[in-house]
């Protein structure tokens, strides 16, 4: 039993320290940031960059916001402008501004392999097209799980429906 043992144990080493190498960025607790699903009705990317918009340096910081708040109520589209003075027709076009220029990458798309809490947030659903920080965005948001919720969440004034 004990000559068994020994072989693999030296085996299983060198593997966990692979399996360790895989995890380099990750926070203690497992994850670099928001996260994604792939439960049923859920793509493993749901947040895609694309060029939606032309790609000259006066479009940076334009963004359209459509809002579908689900069961059949009617899509809204806002445009919100924070290239210069803080324009849209959002709510609070500055508090908007404000609050993406403090994020670090307000429209990173959520990592496809993170575990999410099964929860059901609400049917809303958004789509945020334009350019930010010199980079295209094309992110597709929900509330099917936990992940999803905290990625909408996060976003804050720049998604002003009522989703209580």
């Amino acid at each position: 039993m004990r000559r068994l043992v020994v072989p693999v144990l030296l085996l299983a080493v060198p593997l966990l320290g692979a399996c360790a190498d895989g995890d380099q960025g990750q926070t203690a607790a497992g994850s670099t940031g928001p996260a994604a699903s792939t439960g049923p009705g859920r793509s493993t990317s749901p947040a895609t960059v694309s060029d939606p918009v032309p790609s000259g340096a006066g479009d940076d910081g334009r963004l359209v916001v459509e809002l579908d708040p689900g069961e059949g109520g009617d899509v809204a589209s806002y445009t919100l402008d924070c290239s210069g003075t803080p324009a849209g027709d959002l709510p609070d076009p500055a508090a908007a501004c404000d609050h993406l220029q403090g994020l670090a990458d307000p429209f990173a798309p959520l990592p496809a392999d993170q575990v999410c809490t099964q929860q059901f947030g609400g049917p809303q659903t958004a789509t945020i097209t334009g350019r930010w920080a010199g980079e295209p965005v094309d992110l597709q948001l929900s509330r099917v799980d936990g992940c999803a919720i905290a990625q909408w969440d996060r976003l804050g004034p720049l998604l002003p429906v009522d989703v209580g």
